[in-house]
């Protein structure tokens, strides 16, 4: 089940911040860069940036969060996470799939990520999503941009 979470309590945006660590720990092995802003997020940080937060549950229990913004038509998908152990079994399309299908009005979703993160690019260009730019951030580090008409 796909619900809003009520980032004002404190035991749920604990939650979101530890599934948020483990799932960007990946993403820091998988591109070889461990100062991945997300990875310095604390429990205060997520709940003062201003973001929506959706997170499948399953018995009550956490497995993946999209976070987003929306303003202007355009849905900015700020957070795609999973727990680890939960990789590969649909959560983030699911995820994906319930902003885009409750858009309200949005005629646009645009996301970024690790251009070496080569699992995330793939699932962004799997989901209809088309390359729009790339963003050299350090010697070691570049973002892909993606945008999605919807």
């Amino acid at each position: 089940m796909i619900k809003k979470i009520d980032m004002t309590n404190p035991i749920l945006a604990q939650e979101v911040l530890h599934i948020q660590l483990l799932s960007y720990k990946v993403e820091a092995e998988i591109i070889d860069f461990y100062e991945i802003p997300p990875l310095k997020d604390t429990v205060d940080t997520l709940q003062q940036c201003g973001e929506t937060f959706f997170g499948y549950f399953i018995n009550e229990e956490l497995y993946g969060v999209i976070s987003i913004t929306a303003e202007n038509g355009v849905i900015d998908i700020h957070r795609l996470i999973v727990h680890p152990k939960h990789f590969r079994k649909g959560i983030a399309k699911m995820l994906l799939n319930f902003v885009e299908s409750n858009n309200e009005g949005n005629e646009t979703m645009i996301v970024s990520t690790g251009t070496k993160n080569i699992p995330a690019v793939t699932f962004y260009l799997k989901n209809g999503f088309l390359k729009a730019g790339e963003t050299k951030v350090t010697d070691r580090l570049s973002l892909t941009s993606f945008i999605k008409e919807i």
